[in-house]
């Protein structure tokens, strides 16, 4: 197969889950003779892109030229198979996608705000909803966002988990006595909020932070205001950020669609502090410390730096945070049985992970010219909404 993936994500480096699960299934799909090509974001430094043999790949700045390089690609590669990822706010790449691939589109459904439907979604727009709607196929990585897309495009989703774990065994990094309480990607969105507060008040402990893609200057201040909190860079292998990190904290506000770094945390054996926000919760896998959080609901009309909607930030109480981290920073009994259950869930979750699933999911697609989204039946609606719909019909007759 001639495989095509287009993102406005950076890839050198490599930040945020989206894009490195995207370049691990290039990765394995390049490894088992596919040509393959990315059409991507450039920004930043960092360390280089790892490239296997096959992978050509183009970074482009500017939205305007990286959508006519998507255009070059297809009509030069023709790919059987243009894989658009969702991290595309405006929806230009999956508009041309659609235009220069027709039928040969695959949803690549990521992060719930880039949609273009749904009630998480920054910029919903009706005609690119049902562009992706009429995708040959689309990809989601956990169960709680193929349940979002069912509800919210009346489109199944399949659920392939991206083999970005390794194979194992997994190095054992739990410490109590030594270590960080470590967050990356600090920003609104994710919780930066509630970070602060907590490492304000655990003076005696300490922090570090991985910055990311949503980390903006006023949030890289107001980290270096605490002399407690530590910056970590970018690193080829996550292992070597988390052997630096005795808790992991995860107190997004927004939607997640699953939560990689709190997996690879558990296993090996760091126990993870998060948020109940989208698919994080199914990513703990059912171990403790999840903490119900007032989500973010709405954005202001001003964009980030990195040109994101800023977020309105609900007010939400640290206790429970404060509490959690007390409990494991003080009770190594508490720490050990958590650290257990996190490495043992997680190892039970990521061998049931198939590298190949991505591979048969391409190659048993068909193109799909002209298709659309399959309307809503009677038995998928809510049953609020199937009992309004009934009484209209009977007013009606």
């Amino acid at each position: 197969m001639r495989l095509l993936l287009a993102t406005n994500a950076s890839c050198a480096p490599p930040r945020g889950g989206a894009t490195r699960s995207n370049l691990v299934w290039l990765n394995h799909l390049a490894k088992a003779g596919h040509a393959c090509r990315i059409v991507c974001g450039a920004s930043g430094a960092g360390p280089d892109l790892p490239r296997e043999a096959g992978i050509a790949i183009e970074a482009v700045a500017e939205p305007a030229r990286r959508t006519q390089a998507l255009r070059r690609h297809i009509r030069e590669f023709e790919p059987d198979w243009v894989l658009v990822s969702s991290e595309d706010l405006g929806h230009a790449l999956l508009r041309e996608a659609h235009h220069s691939a027709e039928g040969r589109v695959v949803y690549l459904a990521h992060t719930p705000q880039f949609f273009p439907f749904g009630p998480a979604s920054w910029n919903p727009e009706r005609h690119a909803a049902e562009m992706a709607g009429r995708s040959a196929g689309i990809v989601a990585i956990g169960r709680h966002m193929a349940g979002y897309i069912e509800r919210h495009l009346g489109r199944a989703a399949t659920v392939i988990h991206p083999p970005i774990y390794g194979r194992g065994p997994f190095a054992r990094l739990a410490n109590f006595e030594r270590g960080s309480i470590v967050m990356f990607n600090p920003c609104a969105v994710k919780g930066i909020s509630i970070f602060l507060e907590v490492a304000a008040r655990l003076p005696a402990h300490s922090f570090a932070v991985v910055p990311g893609w949503g980390t903006a200057a006023e949030d890289r201040h107001a980290l270096e205001t605490l002399s407690n909190v530590r910056f970590l860079g970018n690193a080829r292998d996550i292992q070597e950020l988390l052997s630096q990190a005795r808790l992991l904290l995860m107190p997004s506000l927004w939607y997640e669609g699953f939560g990689l770094i709190a997996m690879e945390s558990m296993l090996r054996g760091i126990p993870v502090v998060a948020s109940d926000a989208g698919g994080l919760k199914e990513a703990k896998r059912g171990t403790g410390y999840v903490i119900p959080v007032r989500a973010i609901e709405r954005y202001q009309s001003a964009f980030d730096e990195h040109g994101m909607p800023k977020p309105v930030v609900p007010e939400n109480d640290v206790a429970p945070w404060l509490e959690a981290l007390g409990e494991l920073l003080a009770d190594r009994d508490a720490y050990e049985r958590e650290s257990e259950a996190s490495h043992t869930a997680a190892e039970a979750f990521v061998r049931g992970v198939d590298a190949g699933a991505m591979e048969r999911f391409l190659g048993g697609l068909r193109p799909c010219v002209g298709c659309r989204a399959e309307p809503a039946t009677m038995e998928s609606l809510a049953p609020g909404k199937r009992a309004l719909l009934l009484e209209r019909l009977r007013k009606r007759v």
